[in-house]
């Protein structure tokens, strides 16, 4: 891992440059990613979500986003209360992939979310997406919490399963 990696709280104008840049990558699902930015900006505005971000030699490389207000988070049963924080939109540019930079970020969001009193921690994946639920076993996520349908804003249906686990 190359040193000038940082991770922090982003600015209103680093979502606003991560946010272009999904939706550039994106084209052939712009709609949804347009409303999801939105969202993005408006809920951390409004205190609902905290985004975390790793950026190399000032470059936004990585992304998550802890979602902290069950009325924001589709199923949220079981998913989001006062001490139980909601992760979501885990993002590497491809090139930065494998490397070690997004699991340094993973650590910094844990280390920042129980200092600010969260215990336990869940999120979200497609049962079909092998690699990821692998990953996310491997940083702890072994509760298995329920399995539901979630809807993107242009009316999308996916299967989700989710998990948890302590902090």
């Amino acid at each position: 891992m190359e040193q000038g990696f940082i991770c922090k709280i982003p600015t209103i104008e680093e979502m606003n440059r991560k946010w272009d840049y999904e939706i550039s990558r994106n084209e052939d699902n712009r709609e949804n990613w347009v409303i999801w930015k939105r969202h993005a900006l408006e809920n951390f505005m409004e205190g609902h979500t905290l985004p975390y971000y790793g950026l190399l030699n000032g470059e936004i490389i990585c992304e998550a986003t802890a979602m902290l207000n069950p009325d924001k988070v589709q199923n949220s049963d079981g998913l989001v209360d006062s001490s139980t924080a909601y992760l979501a939109a885990f993002r590497t540019i491809p090139e930065y992939q494998g490397k070690g930079y997004f699991s340094k970020l993973f650590h910094y969001m844990l280390r920042d979310l129980k200092k600010r009193g969260y215990v336990r921690i869940t999120l979200g994946v497609e049962p079909d997406e092998l690699e990821n639920k692998q990953i996310y076993k491997h940083f702890g996520f072994d509760e298995f919490i329920k399995k539901a349908q979630e809807t993107y804003p242009d009316g999308t249906t996916i299967d989700v399963e989710y998990y948890g686990k302590r902090l």
